[in-house]
């Protein structure tokens, strides 16, 4: 595994288990500040769990997590609500609130822990749905909105309070090529735009490499890869070398 010298996340030796079932067995890997680190794998690989247990909405079994040198076990939930502040979350499903239309759901974090003005927060809101080219959809219902939309709006409540580190569980999945690509060059021009950290995990391995430095393969909970696309064409494993490629990743999923 490649070591960096001061890594804004860490994942030393994590393992989670959900009664006798193991999903993450010894996980290792680092993610310095500004980086776009991606985790491939097939589904049901453990890809997801480890987005959960890097923002602590679950905890693992065994190892250490790490976040901007605070040890995520070792926080009271004061403690852990701060370092989330410092995280954003991009869902699969966008996770918007139904009852409440987009605006309110980009509001929401704002005025729970930030002391800013309605004005203030008004003008985030919109800048935000801006950046994801929603700007005309604020007063729609989550439920008037496309898959797409509803990805893209997931994206700008998770940076509403301009997070230095954005997470996002699969953020093309359900998506039709074009839209899936929209996605991916938002996330890139975050990362260069803003020096966001980025971890992403998804199963689309055609789609990563427009914004990752380096990728991680998963399989069956243990992350049997960790490096450029370079260094990971060269594996001997016929799983990480199709990940590490543009093209040949769908023949080896459908083996699945």
């Amino acid at each position: 595994m490649t070591r960096h010298a001061d890594p804004l996340i860490r994942l030393d030796h994590v393992s989670k288990s959900f009664g006798r079932r193991a999903v993450l067995e010894e996980v290792s890997f680092e993610v310095s500040a500004g980086e776009g680190f991606c985790i491939l794998g097939k589904s049901g690989s453990g890809k997801s769990v480890t987005l959960k247990l890097m923002i602590g909405l679950l905890t693992s079994d065994r190892g250490n997590i790490v976040i901007d040198d605070e040890e995520l076990k070792a926080l009271d939930r004061t403690s852990l609500l701060e370092v989330r502040k410092k995280i954003g979350f991009m869902f699969q499903d966008g996770a918007l609130f139904d009852s409440i239309p987009l605006s309110e759901n980009l509001a929401f974090p704002l005025r729970r822990h930030t002391s800013k003005s309605e004005k203030e927060i008004r003008d985030i809101v919109c800048e935000k749905l801006s950046e994801v080219g929603l700007e005309k959809e604020l007063n729609k219902m989550p439920a008037d909105l496309s898959g797409g939309m509803r990805k893209r709006a997931g994206l700008a409540r998770a940076l509403v309070l301009d997070p230095p580190i954005l997470l996002a569980d699969e953020p093309g999945s359900g998506l039709d090529p074009v839209t899936a690509s929209e996605i991916s060059d938002l996330l890139r021009e975050l990362k260069e735009r803003q020096k966001t950290t980025l971890v992403v995990v998804t199963h689309d391995a055609v789609r990563v490499h427009g914004f990752a430095d380096r990728l991680g393969v998963l399989d069956r909970g243990r992350m049997i890869a960790c490096g450029t696309s370079e260094e990971l064409a060269d594996s001997r494993d016929e799983l990480v070398r199709a990940l590490a490629s543009r093209g040949e990743a769908k023949n080896v999923f459908s083996k699945s």
